[in-house]
């Protein structure tokens, strides 16, 4: 697993509950602005079982196509988010990763 790799997978098994983040918010927490496709294609992998990958998703609230967008829905819906077919309603108030926890990220993920 590449620092990269690490510092995503960290980032992303820090998203709580109920909450979501791009993969361009995500590639920023990892120390990659710019990097949110190569961020996709990890989520795409899911290669670590347990981690919200679903709560990974694309800019402005569209759920995004690196996974099943039904399972993905459907996950979130569990989470008590409320999401159309394509995006989750009220984005802005669930977004996490943008500006309160930008320092978090290290290499502390153990697979």
């Amino acid at each position: 697993m590449t620092p990269f790799e690490r510092k995503v997978l960290t980032a992303v098994s820090r998203i709580p509950v109920g909450r979501v983040s791009t993969y361009g918010d995500i590639a920023r927490l990892a120390g990659k602005p710019g990097a949110a496709r190569a961020v996709g294609n990890i989520m795409q992998q899911g290669a670590h079982p347990g981690l919200p990958y679903h709560r990974v998703i694309a800019a402005g609230g569209r759920l995004g196509g690196y996974s099943s967008l039904a399972l993905k829905r459907s996950m979130l819906i569990a989470e008590g988010l409320t999401v159309t077919p394509s995006r989750v309603v009220g984005f802005a108030k669930v977004r996490w990763g943008r500006a309160e926890n930008a320092k978090i990220v290290t290499n502390h993920f153990v697979p």
